[in-house]
């Protein structure tokens, strides 16, 4: 049915390597899945059995295990699994169970691997026997492998409407103007449809040649990634035609870029899924400022650069888990493993310590809390190894406080909203930030989070105590329109982009979310749905989301300078090393902070 196959298409757009194909062949490829459903327990194909196509989770949870039982990983939603066998002798090179109600679609042995000999990306993303060999550096890649698309273009005598509709429809921001013999003109973009034509009240009868960006610059298919970044950088474009002979062969764009650093964190979760050892982990986790360069490198927005960051940090967490039960057996009662602070909100960085919990069932006896304990400890050893060192406050799963029944929790969060002192404050701040990661209790958290929203914004008096402790992370403003740098120390001269940067951000995102019972971990996520229920003005959500996107910019830009330069990153920033322009417009960004802090300590001071 075509709209089984619009679900389809609207599905694997979210997909990578998927969502690099053309528009046409998307659609054929969608055509192709057959859809699969398989119940708890169900085998989906057994060790060296012939292997009909490649299976991709479209929902449920799939245990993958080697030829001997072991366990190998487990994958879900938008995770591919059969290819190994596909492209070694078409059969099964290992045993794939459902773990759970599973849905998946199937993806024909000769349409697979038509796709991976058509499409760069697809033989980079599925092709494992290059091993190390393959680059995942964007710097080092040709450009021809970094086109994602087959060339979209116009004539120069195409209407500004007919071009944008063009757009559209393909879901893309620019247009190649060729001539005859696809001989490259110039580019038209939605930057130009919207700053010329729009702004300029052109009619929509307007051929693109008055307002196409005429002789652009260009490279051949035989450049490297490293020539695409320098001249988007130099020249401030995110949009870059390729050309050979003259003739338009493609556009590489922003997006094209970001899709392809998502290949490599995709790369560093594979790697994570498949570590035998903590150690193997490790070694994967130290890549991560690599990633963290090239992601920020390619001035990709700061939400992605986290979000992958801490996609990673889930992978691992949920290997330890795999690799504790493994140890100790099945776990004796439903539980969940959740990450709180910058983690929880999927804003980690190439800086972090864990926070994290872990909820089980009610049902638990002494000697099942024992088992929960021994877990804990394993996976938090684990992530130290790792680089995610123990957090200083011990705000993790293996302390005794933070590993309980959920009766346990409840009582917390109740104690907490009923009795706001200063270390209730502190506590509920951090726990409302809580994100599940793995285990099978999800049921749980989603009760307890749910009554915890509802009975903490109907407590007046513990909103306004969190709204005190929120305060207390102020922009450093100085009083001559300059910064309060610290005064003393290793840091000195400098300011903390985090304590005194996005944590006050983090902080007022977290009091709108508890005032409109919003259930976002993410801050700017939260900054939306602020806006989009009244929980504040949209003028100010859009001057506050901003200064976010200013400050947390920076954040990670400086932590890329720091790496690049052989040392550690952290969060501290001169405001010496800025320009007069970058410094402007930080200062007024923290203005924009501390505005919004104000208004809220004076909606606390009406409650009080």
């Amino acid at each position: 049915m075509e709209t089984d196959r619009q679900a389809i298409i609207a599905f694997l757009e979210t997909v990578h390597p998927y969502d690099t194909l053309p528009r046409d062949e998307l659609a054929d490829v969608a055509s192709s899945f057959r859809r699969m459903e398989f119940r708890p327990e169900a085998l989906i194909y057994v060790y060296q059995t012939p292997i009909g196509g490649l299976y991709l989770i479209k929902q449920g949870a799939v245990e993958i295990t080697d030829g001997n039982g072991g366990l190998v990983s487990l994958l879900g939603p938008r995770n591919s699994f059969g290819e190994r066998g596909i492209l070694r002798d078409g059969l099964a090179a290992t045993q794939a169970k459902a773990s759970e109600q599973t849905i998946c679609l199937v993806l024909p042995t000769p349409t697979f691997k038509r796709l991976i000999e058509t499409y760069p990306s697809f033989e980079r993303f599925f092709n494992r026997k290059r091993g190390e060999k393959v680059s995942n550096d964007i710097a080092t890649q040709k450009v021809a492998d970094l086109i994602a698309r087959k060339p979209l273009f116009c004539g120069p005598e195409t209407t500004v409407v007919s071009a944008a509709q063009m757009m559209r429809d393909a879901h893309v921001s620019s247009l190649g103007v060729v001539a005859e013999a696809e001989r490259l003109l110039g580019i038209i973009t939605v930057r130009d449809l919207a700053n010329k034509v729009l702004a300029s009240e052109m009619p929509g009868t307007t051929p693109v040649a008055e307002v196409m960006t005429a002789d652009p610059v260009s490279l051949p298919p035989t450049a490297l990634g490293s020539d695409i970044l320098h001249i988007m950088l130099e020249r401030r474009i995110g949009h870059l035609p390729i050309t050979e002979q003259g003739r338009f062969v493609g556009m590489i764009t922003q997006t094209d870029l970001t899709r392809f650093q998502a290949v490599s964190s995709a790369v560093l979760i594979r790697d994570v899924v498949s570590a035998e050892t903590v150690a193997e982990m490790a070694a994967v986790t130290a890549r991560i400022p690599q990633l963290l360069t090239q992601l920020v490198g390619g001035h990709h927005s700061h939400e992605v650069v986290t979000r992958l960051v801490t996609d990673i940090a889930d992978a691992v967490t949920r290997r330890l888990l795999v690799m504790a039960e493994r140890e100790l057996g099945a776990p004796p009662v439903p539980y969940l493993w959740l990450a709180c602070g910058s983690q929880g909100r999927q804003e980690q960085t190439g800086v972090s310590d864990q926070d994290n919990c872990l909820i089980f069932d009610d049902a638990a006896t002494a000697e099942d809390m024992a088992y929960f304990q021994a877990l804990a400890k394993i996976v938090c050893d684990g992530l130290n190894e790792c680089g995610y060192v123990y957090c200083p406050g011990e705000m993790m799963a293996m302390s005794p406080r933070w590993c309980q029944p959920a009766r346990v929790w409840r009582d917390y969060f109740l104690g907490w909203i009923n009795t706001p002192n200063p270390e209730a404050q502190m506590l509920a701040s951090v726990m409302f930030d809580l994100r599940p990661i793995g285990g099978g209790g999800i049921a749980m958290f989603e009760a307890l989070h749910a009554e915890t929203l509802a009975m903490a914004a109907k407590n007046s008096i513990f909103v306004a105590h969190m709204i005190s402790n929120s305060l207390k992370h102020t922009p450093p403003l100085g009083l001559i329109r300059g910064f309060a740098t610290i005064r003393s120390g290793e840091h000195r001269n400098h300011i903390d982009l985090k304590m005194n940067g996005v944590v006050p951000v983090a902080d007022l995102a977290r009091i709108y979310a508890l005032q409109g019972k919003l259930p976002p971990a993410n801050t700017r996520a939260r900054l939306k749905a602020a806006e989009e229920t009244g929980v504040i003005s949209p003028s100010g959500a859009r001057d506050l989301i901003e200064a976010y996107d200013l400050i947390a910019t920076m954040r990670l830009e400086n932590q890329a300078t720091l790496i690049r330069a052989g040392r550690k990153p952290d969060n501290f920033l001169a405001p010496s090393d800025l320009s007069d322009f970058e410094r402007s417009h930080l200062r007024d960004a923290f203005v924009v902070v501390r505005t919004m802090q104000s208004a809220v300590g004076h909606s606390k001071a009406v409650v009080s």
